[in-house]
């Protein structure tokens, strides 16, 4: 394989994690056969501050030549909170590069750079709704890890860079040498699920309506309850009609997925709190295992002994689990 250039723009601000993971897949790569050249460039040249405090070096400014294979562009917690400067969105403009990737809020900055329109793309699940405000042409995949469309990568938060990177490894160099890397940094080659089953349960803010407000009451104070469409109709008494349009209007789902959403978040808490799988989907409200474990599988691509595994706890189990033997 000849040079692969990989230019990495970082610049004030810029998450360290998301620089650092990727240029270790490819720097890792190199070990296996590959031809990785990796570059640090700022917008001017200048050295940058990372978001640790730690200031980072670099090896000259952006520039149009020479010509980079991947142009990588890690994210900041700056943004989406503030707008992206002139000066970061020029530098993005600039290069000439075979493929253009980011890492989690990166994709903002390439979104203000006008190189998502009209393309599918993913961020961190915290802003992904930001992002489709910002890029309104944009297809967003809020459960994605990370989303190829033509010669433009994005991916999720933080180390779902180390997914990307990889994954363009395994584009340059094959299964094989990225099935390799993977191992050597201890990693899944492709994990199982979306980003979603790393997100916080979705609390969010109280319905507005009175009436809706009630049903969460009602659902989360016994969740273990007859809450049928008709059955929270009569305990309101409305009729079932005007509760479905209620939830329609107001929230865009329906009764039922209402409170399967409020048992799903409360087994999620539960399993993260170390209760068994069995005894969550009691405490929950679901009417068995199996019936929690379709929820999981549908919104988590998951199953909760999975998920429990990887987010109850920091501990090292006695007997762990060889990478790749998960089921």
């Amino acid at each position: 394989m000849p040079s692969h250039r990989v230019a990495i723009l970082v610049y004030d601000g810029v998450t360290m994690l998301d620089v650092a993971g990727p240029a270790e897949v490819f720097k890792e790569a190199n070990r296996f056969g590959g031809d990785y050249a990796l570059v640090l460039l700022s917008p001017t040249g200048a050295e940058v501050t990372s978001n640790l405090g730690f200031r980072m070096s670099v090896d000259g400014p952006v520039s149009a030549k020479p010509t980079y294979d991947t142009l990588l562009v890690p994210g900041s917690d700056r943004y989406p909170r503030a707008r992206v400067p002139a000066e970061l969105v020029d530098a993005v403009r600039v290069p000439v590069a075979d493929r253009v990737a980011s890492v989690c809020t990166g994709a903002f900055v390439l979104a203000a750079a006008g190189l998502l329109d009209g393309k599918r793309a993913t961020t961190h699940w915290k802003v992904t709704h930001e992002l489709a405000l910002r890029c309104p042409t944009c297809q967003v995949e809020p459960d994605a890890i990370y989303v190829r469309d033509g010669t433009t990568y994005t991916s999720a938060g933080v180390t779902a860079g180390i997914d990307l990177a990889l994954a363009l490894v395994e584009e340059d160099l094959g299964a094989d040498v990225a099935r390799e890397v993977a191992r050597t940094l201890v990693v899944y080659l492709q994990r199982t699920g979306g980003q979603s089953q790393f997100s916080a349960p979705l609390q969010g803010p109280p319905p507005r309506s009175p009436i809706l407000r009630k049903v969460t009451d009602l659902v989360s104070a016994d969740p273990r309850a007859e809450h049928s469409v008709g059955e929270l109709a009569k305990h309101l008494n409305v009729s079932t009609r005007h509760l479905n349009r209620l939830f329609h209007d107001e929230l865009a789902t329906t009764p039922a997925r209402f409170v399967e959403s409020i048992r799903f978040d409360l087994a999620r808490t539960l399993l993260d709190q170390g209760y068994t799988a069995t005894r969550a989907a009691t405490m929950a409200g679901f009417p068995s295992y199996e019936s929690m474990r379709r929820v999981f599988a549908r919104r988590l691509s998951i199953s909760p002994a999975a998920y429990q595994r990887r987010f109850s706890s920091t501990r090292v189990d006695p007997a762990p689990t060889r990478l790749g033997t998960e089921r």
